[in-house]
């Protein structure tokens, strides 16, 4: 049996406010709008479903994205010119850097509604041959 996340829902305290967020900060497009639910497709086919929710029930996660090094230099170009806070690290002991962990760069932030964000180039533990 082959197993592949399909989508996730986003909690959100505006899904549009959230959902462009990031489709403007990594190049993507709103793909689908149904009920409480704004839609956006990444290339490997899973949907982030973005929600608004009333903000004291919103479950803040944590969301790690595997992008290219050239979605990289855009993503981390739009971080600094919108004036996003930002670390080299999960802890936020490192502000307004990124990390080259696993050979590699990375970045985190949050998102309009607080949820942790990271960019990667390289997974976890690096590149498997």
């Amino acid at each position: 049996m082959s197993v592949e996340l399909n989508h996730t829902i986003i909690h959100a305290r505006d899904n549009r406010e959230s959902a462009e967020f990031f489709t403007d900060l990594l190049g993507l497009e709103i793909t689908a709008e149904w009920g409480p639910f704004i839609a956006v497709a990444l290339s490997n086919g899973v949907t982030l479903d973005f929600a608004t929710i009333p903000a004291d029930r919103i479950a803040l996660q944590h969301y790690a994205f595997l992008i290219s090094e050239e979605e990289f230099d855009a993503a981390y170009a739009q971080i600094r010119e919108r004036g996003i806070e930002h670390y080299a690290d999960p802890q936020q002991q490192h502000p307004g850097t990124i990390n080259h962990n696993d050979g590699g760069r990375g970045v985190y932030f949050m998102d309009p509604a607080g949820h942790a964000m990271e960019l990667i180039t390289v997974p976890y533990g690096g590149w498997t041959s």
